[in-house]
Formats: structure tokens, sequence, C-alpha cells
């Protein structure tokens, strides 16, 4: 069953544009699954889904993550079923979706400073990373946006006079976040040497490809899995602005900044950047006994 199939069922649900994307992704990454590690099975069953379960475990995706990934499958599930493709349903989201011990929830996951220098020295490799890869890592890092967010930045957002970006969060809110030097001239300098010599330079979008006048969020996420094999930790975009939040308050930024900083809908939202700790503290914290 082709996955434009699914998405054309989401969307007469009435499911929103990102949500269709977000659950395609996830059907898309279980049928890659399918095809290279159990290529006698081609269609959902419990045992694929179990295989696939474990497989993300033993990859070492966040358990936020993983859960995510389950309730797509499980839509998915109800979505061939009402085709007629399978008759019952192997994902049970109460059984399936792993549960988290009280207290454990709000842990934080982020680069450790020793994790960021090793990241930010190997950027500065030439020959491995390109201007416009260094200068996503510097925006991730240094501003803590989101990837949709990082892929929709235009030319206009920012202003060089003030050295700020402005950004178009979630439900359409804007914020304005101040840009390092060091970023504003990676960004002049990707601007005048590389960019101009694509043949999308005339795009009003900051990051463009190859192939397109504006980045899509998926390259972004393989180049950084990709660098992940290299340095042996792994990175996804939302561990970025993990640890920006994480940095900032760990330096003493009071919480209603960080907050308006990361476009977060509430302050409550940032607190647990600051009431939990990473998994890192807590192993020095028992380290000490």
């Amino acid at each position: 069953m082709e996955t434009e199939d699914f998405a054309n069922w989401l969307f007469a649900e009435g499911k929103a544009a990102k949500t269709i994307e977000s659950y395609v992704n996830d059907v898309k990454g279980f049928q890659c699954y399918l095809q290279e590690k159990l290529k006698d099975i081609q269609v959902l069953s419990r045992f694929s889904f179990v295989r696939y379960k474990e497989h993300l475990s033993k990859e070492h995706y966040a358990v936020a993550t993983i859960n995510k990934k389950i309730n797509s499958l499980k839509v998915y599930n109800d979505f061939l079923r009402t085709k007629g493709v399978v008759n019952e349903s192997f994902i049970h989201l109460k059984r399936d979706r792993i549960k988290i011990a009280a207290g454990s929830e709000g842990t934080v996951d982020a680069l450790s400073e020793e994790q960021v220098e090793k990241l930010l020295f190997y950027v500065e490799n030439r020959n491995k990373v390109s201007t416009r890869n260094k200068l996503i890592v510097y925006l991730l890092l240094y501003t803590g946006v989101r990837v949709s967010e990082l892929v929709n930045i235009q030319i206009h957002d920012i202003d060089f006079l003030t050295n700020h970006l402005a950004v178009i969060g979630k439900g359409g809110k804007r914020r304005e976040i101040g840009l390092r030097q060091d970023v504003l001239q990676l960004v002049r300098q990707y601007m005048k040497e590389k960019r101009s010599e694509s043949v999308f330079h005339h795009s009003g979008y900051l990051l463009v490809s190859q192939r397109a006048e504006k980045m899509h969020r998926d390259a972004v996420r393989d180049w950084l899995a990709k660098i992940s094999r290299e340095l042996g930790f792994r990175f996804h975009p939302h561990l970025f602005r993990h640890t920006f939040c994480t940095r900032l308050l760990k330096k003493g930024v009071d919480l209603t900044t960080v907050s308006k900083l990361a476009g977060h809908a509430t302050v409550n939202m940032t607190a647990r950047f600051y009431i939990q700790t990473t998994r890192e503290e807590k192993m020095d914290a028992v380290n000490k006994l």
C-alpha cells in the first residue's frame, strides 16, 4: 500500500499538513526497515512491528521518539484495516508504548560541553563539512530553532544591523533571537562563497540544496545521522534545541528569557530543562557516593 494513499486518507480524516508529513515519514522509516532487515515481510504484522520496536531501542532512539513512531504506526494500522489490507489491530497503545517511571519523564538529553567542543572542532574540517552544513550546526546550536524553523529561514529574516534573527514558530508566532558575531560572519561567508554559486542563488530561503531552492528538513536529519556515526554520539535536530536551553540555564540565564528565545508556549515547558538534569549529571551524582 503506497504512502501516498495513506496521506490522502489522513487528509480526508482532517489531519493537519504537518501531522500528515510526520505520520508518512514514520511509516516510510518502518517500510525501509522492512525492506532492509525483513526482506520476506512486505506489510505490517505483529511480528514486524515488534522487531522494528526492538530495532529502535537498540539504535538508542529517545523514548518520546519511539512512542511517536508507535503512534504513527497505530494510525497506519487503522488505515490498512479500513482498506482491507489487514484484518486486525496489531498495535495497542496501552500495551506497546514505552512507559517511563514517575520522576524520569522530564529527563532531558543534551550534548555535554565536551561533545559540543568535539562537534565544533569537526565542522572546522572544510574537507568534510561544507560551509552550509557548518552554518546548520551553528544555527541549531546557537539559536535553538526547530528544524522546521531552520529550513524556513529567509534572508530577509536576518537583520545584520541589529544582529537578530526573526523566526516564525508554531502557531505562526514570531520571535526574535540575537545572533552571535561568529554566526553572522558564517552567514555572510556562506552567502558570498557557496550560496552564490548555487543555481538557486535567487531563492529567498537562506539554506538551499543542489536540487531545490529550499533545503528539506529530512536532508538535515540525514546529514546529522551521517556525522553521528563519525563522531560516535547520536545527533538529531531537537537535541540541539535541548542543548541550547540547557546551556543557557546552566550559565545563569533566567527561565523567562530562555522560554522566549526557545519560543515555548509557556514557561512551564522550559522549566523541565531547569528542574530535570541530564542523564550524565545523574550519573555523576551517583558516582559521588
